[in-house]
């Protein structure tokens, strides 16, 4: 591997973000919107937005958001969203997102680490399986009004 380094995703990776966010959902989304919610989440502190980069170049990136939940009485944290570039893939890249995620969290008071996974990403199952997760629950969705 190369000189594979994770930081902390700033304002100006909103670019490469944004590639990233559309490549892992397949979709194009509103450019505008977009940028508007990128530098409110990376301003918030509850929220962990990292960026793997070789040589200094993005590869991959990591978003986590944290919530207090009364049914924990506690913070959970969770996987929003994890990207890897298809040329880096299967080098543990993915995997030095999470540990550097582990590492930012390791002071904080939380219950859970979670992450959700659609149906059809198969492969995904198992590299969270393989990264410590265990599949403990169901998450059911609803459509929301746009």
């Amino acid at each position: 591997m190369s000189d594979i380094q994770i930081r902390k995703a700033m304002a100006t990776d909103a670019d490469v973000v944004y590639q990233f966010v559309c490549e892992l959902e397949d979709m194009v989304f509103d450019r505008v919107l977009f940028n508007k919610y990128y530098e409110e989440n990376i301003s918030n502190n509850n929220y962990y937005y990292l960026i793997a980069t070789d040589n200094e170049i993005p590869v991959g990136y990591l978003s986590c958001h944290g919530q207090l939940l009364l049914h924990h009485l506690n913070y959970v944290y969770e996987i929003q969203e994890l990207f890897v570039s298809s040329e880096y893939r299967g080098k543990g890249i993915g995997k030095l997102l999470i540990a550097h995620l582990e590492r930012q969290l390791v002071d904080k008071n939380y219950d859970m680490l979670e992450v959700a996974s659609g149906f059809r990403r198969t492969e995904s199952h198992a590299f969270y399986k393989a990264a410590g997760f265990t599949q403990s629950h169901y998450k059911f969705t609803k459509p929301g009004k746009r």
